[in-house]
């Protein structure tokens, strides 16, 4: 990809003329590879350009990560700020590097790739995207960093969560839910009976919420 070369990405083009874009961003010590074969399962004819970048950080035990451990919903600021200003410049070169305005890419992940893809999404000054996915993740709160949902009503978000998850509680889906559909953004939740993961059927659902979020218009070409 030319434009912004912070970050290393993945990408599965479109098979014709891209009619928007999504953006996956892989938890804790995976890497651009591990959402990457959702890009079939969300989009399966094709009409996205999807990409999915790595983490810049190394840390035990292994691994691509987004920032360091420190609490939720409060990770450790100093790598988690870093990382978010390389994260949005890669992201800020993404209209033009692949011809996809901002407003048609939905921004999504999982575990600390559902918390970047908030703080992206919903911080201070940021330009609204298309759409925010967040499987099993949490509203960062982050000194120096505040999110700002109120300032986009309206705004597709699909939540997903497992109810046995032991690494991010499942109450912290439900808390960023009921907050944002306080805020006016247009949620849509999903928990299910699983454990800290991705609940395939929730994807199945999730292709119909994808080309509303893009736009029908844009989708049907």
């Amino acid at each position: 990809m030319s434009g912004s070369d912070a970050l290393f990405a993945r990408e599965r083009p479109a098979a014709g003329a891209p009619a928007g874009a999504l953006v996956l961003i892989h938890g804790r010590g995976a890497d651009e590879r591990d959402l990457l074969p959702l890009a079939d399962e969300l989009d399966p004819e094709r009409r996205l350009h999807v990409l999915a970048p790595r983490g810049p950080l190394a840390l035990p035990p292994g691994g691509a990560h987004w920032y360091a451990l420190g609490g939720i919903p409060t990770p450790d600021a100093k790598t988690f700020v870093p990382t978010y200003r390389t994260l949005t410049a890669w992201l800020d070169a993404l209209a033009e590097a692949i011809g996809v305005p901002w407003e048609r890419t939905v921004l999504g992940g999982f575990s600390q790739g559902a918390v970047m893809s908030y703080a992206a999404g919903l911080g201070p000054g940021r330009p609204r995207p298309a759409g925010l996915l967040a499987l099993s993740g949490f509203l960062p709160e982050v000194p120096g960093l505040r999110l700002t949902p109120q300032e986009r009503p309206g705004l597709a978000v699909a939540i997903g969560h497992g109810t046995y998850d032991p690494i991010i509680p499942v109450q912290f889906g439900r808390r960023a839910a009921e907050r944002l559909a306080a805020d006016g953004l247009e949620v849509t939740f999903r928990e299910s009976p699983i454990d800290h993961a991705v609940d395939p059927a929730y994807l199945a659902e999730l292709r119909g919420w994808l080309t509303s979020a893009v736009g029908a218009r844009a989708l049907d070409g």
